[in-house]
């Protein structure tokens, strides 16, 4: 009895560290954003009418329907960590499975809107970019940066629920030890987050 009781506990210290590990890993990126926010503040304050002219070559009908996507995707990745609480492996895989498809349609939708900006020009070291005013410039910089640290983490955590996945079928994940799929969530929330600061920041200034 003695001997269930220690190797339990092991159990419950091990995602107790594991969920801790993950809450102080979310708050390094949430530093990391953060700083990027306050620079990005900063300088729209000194470059308010750049920035704001510069918007207006944004796409806020893509940048509206991206958010959606990812809102939703929040949706049915915290769904799936319900349905593996409850027993239902199936539903809970399906629900990954419709979560890494609203990553991919994001990052196309993003591709396509980047594709855009590139054709005319608006890219970081093009000429027509060049011969806009330090603010817009900045403005383009900023937003290819900042979107583009978000989308490489759009594809991380993608890849995270694959293993997830891989986690589910091998056993390794399930309803008595779901704590990796907790984890993966968790990251895949703060990558929705990150995108509610960065859609108004860079789409909704006008």
């Amino acid at each position: 009895m003695s001997e269930f009781i220690l190797v339990n506990s092991g159990h419950n210290r091990d995602d107790e560290a594991s969920k801790l590990g993950m809450w102080l890993f979310l708050f390094t990126e949430l530093l990391l954003f953060g700083g990027l926010f306050l620079v990005y503040s900063i300088y729209r304050y000194l470059n308010a009418d750049a920035f704001l002219h510069a918007s207006y070559n944004l796409n806020v009908i893509m940048g509206t329907v991206n958010t959606v996507v990812l809102l939703t995707s929040s949706w049915t990745v915290a769904m799936s960590v319900t349905a593996m609480q409850k027993g239902n492996i199936n539903l809970s895989v399906k629900l990954i499975y419709a979560t890494i498809f609203f990553a991919l349609v994001f990052l196309v939708i993003k591709f396509f809107e980047w594709s855009a900006k590139i054709e005319h020009g608006l890219f970081p070291g093009m000429e027509h970019l060049n011969q806009l005013e330090p603010g817009s410039k900045l403005f383009f910089f900023l937003y290819y940066f900042m979107t583009g640290l978000h989308g490489l983490h759009v594809i991380v955590g993608g890849i995270i629920l694959g293993f997830v996945l891989f986690a589910i079928r091998k056993k390794r994940t399930n309803p008595g030890k779901y704590m990796f799929l907790e984890n993966a969530a968790l990251y895949w929330h703060l990558v929705d987050v990150i995108w509610i600061f960065l859609f108004p920041l860079f789409y909704l200034i006008h």
